[in-house]
């Protein structure tokens, strides 16, 4: 599986949000799943499976397919929570 964090420009936001995934995943010891980060201009509905972005960018994220919104993409605990659903619902959890 191919999770793919989203920003306006690809750099900061969609990179920290990358790297967070990345933290989570490893702590719930969960493998086989790839993150990579993208600007909103250059994403595509084949990049990934499921795509991560934060809620001023959604509308225009809403063709990718699955979408994941952020309310506070600093927020540690949503993001954990939000990633541990999107898990289960995968079947890695």
């Amino acid at each position: 599986m191919k999770i793919l964090t989203v920003c306006g420009t690809g750099l900061g936001t969609s990179f920290m949000v990358e790297m967070n995934i990345i933290q989570i995943l490893q702590e719930l010891g969960v493998e086989g799943v790839e993150v990579a980060h993208s600007d909103l201009s250059s994403a595509t509905p084949g990049d990934a499976d499921v795509f991560f972005l934060a809620k001023d960018i959604a509308d225009g994220g809403s063709h990718l397919g699955e979408v994941v919104i952020l309310e506070n993409i600093i927020d540690m605990d949503e993001l954990g929570e939000k990633v541990k659903s999107m898990l289960q619902e995968k079947g890695y959890l």
